[in-house]
C-alpha cells in the first residue's frame, strides 16, 4: 500500500513538472498564455492517463463510476427540428453523439464536485454545474452553433471531468505526504481557473459584443439562484 501511493505521488509531482515545463516553454515562444495553459494542462491529463491507468485498476477502494449508458433514439420531433436548423443526417449524428458525451461529462463532474467540501466550495464559488447545464440547455437549441463551443465540450469539460476525478481519488488516499498536499492544492487551483473558464464560454455563447468579460463572468456565476440549483432539472433531450 505505501509503495502504492509512493509511486503514485512521484507520478503526479512528474506530470505537475512537466506541465509546468511546457508551460513556461509556450509562454518563453511568446504563445498566448491562455492557449499554453490549455495545452499544458491538456498534455498533463493525457499523460496522466496512460501513466496512471495501470495504478487505477490496481487500487482496491475505487469511486463509484457513473453508469455507461447508450445515446437514446432519435425521436420524430428532434430530428425535424435539427433539419429546421440546417443539418445533415450526419451533422445530426455527430451533434447528438458529441452532446452526448457532453452530458455525461458534466454528470461526472456534479458527482465528483459533491464528493469533495474543497470542490463543493469551488462549484459554489463559480456555480459551474448550472451554467455547464444551462450552456448544454442553450446548444441543443442552437444546434447550428456547435463551432462556437468548440472549446467547452472539447477541452474544458472534459478536462473538468478527469481532474475532478483524479483530485477525489487523491484526497482519498489514507496516508498523505507533504507532496501530496502540495499536488491536492494545484490541482485544485487550476480545477478553479477551469471553472472560470467554464463561465466565459457561457458569456462568450450567450453575448455577441462583450464589453468587460471579468464583469460579465460575475454576472453569469449570479444568475441561477443557489437555493434551486441543487434541484436544478438537466434538460438532457438530445
Amino acid at each position: 500500500m505505501k509503495q502504492s501511493n509512493t509511486r503514485l505521488n512521484l507520478t503526479y509531482a512528474f506530470i505537475l513538472f512537466i506541465i509546468m515545463f511546457i508551460f513556461l516553454l509556450l509562454v518563453g515562444f511568446e504563445v498566448n498564455i491562455l492557449i499554453s495553459f490549455l495545452l499544458s494542462i491538456g498534455i498533463g491529463v493525457l499523460l496522466l492517463n496512460v501513466l496512471t491507468k495501470n495504478s487505477r485498476g490496481n487500487t482496491k477502494e475505487k469511486l463509484p463510476r457513473l453508469t455507461k449508458e447508450k445515446l437514446p433514439r432519435l425521436t420524430k420531433e428532434k430530428e425535424e427540428f435539427y433539419s429546421s436548423k440546417g443539418l445533415s443526417k450526419e451533422d445530426i449524428d455527430y451533434f447528438r453523439r458529441t452532446m452526448f458525451q457532453a452530458q455525461q461529462q458534466i454528470i461526472t463532474i456534479e458527482q465528483n464536485m459533491q464528493r469533495s467540501g474543497k470542490l463543493r466550495a469551488i462549484e459554489h464559488r463559480n456555480n459551474t454545474v448550472s451554467l455547464a447545464k444551462e450552456l448544454f440547455k442553450n446548444i441543443t437549441q442552437e444546434p447550428n452553433r456547435l463551432h462556437d463551443v468548440d472549446k467547452f465540450l472539447y477541452v474544458h469539460l472534459p478536462s473538468l471531468a478527469d481532474l475532478s476525478e483524479k483530485y477525489v481519488e487523491i484526497e482519498g488516499h489514507k496516508a498523505k505526504s507533504k507532496t501530496t498536499y502540495d499536488i491536492l492544492e494545484k490541482s485544485a487551483n487550476t480545477i478553479d481557473k477551469m471553472c472560470e473558464l467554464i463561465a466565459e464560454d457561457y458569456v462568450k455563447f450567450k453575448a455577441d459584443d462583450i464589453q468587460d468579460m471579468s464583469v460579465e463572468v460575475e454576472l453569469a456565476k449570479r444568475t441561477f439562484n443557489k437555493d434551486k440549483s441543487d434541484d436544478q432539472i438537466f434538460d438532457k433531450t438530445i
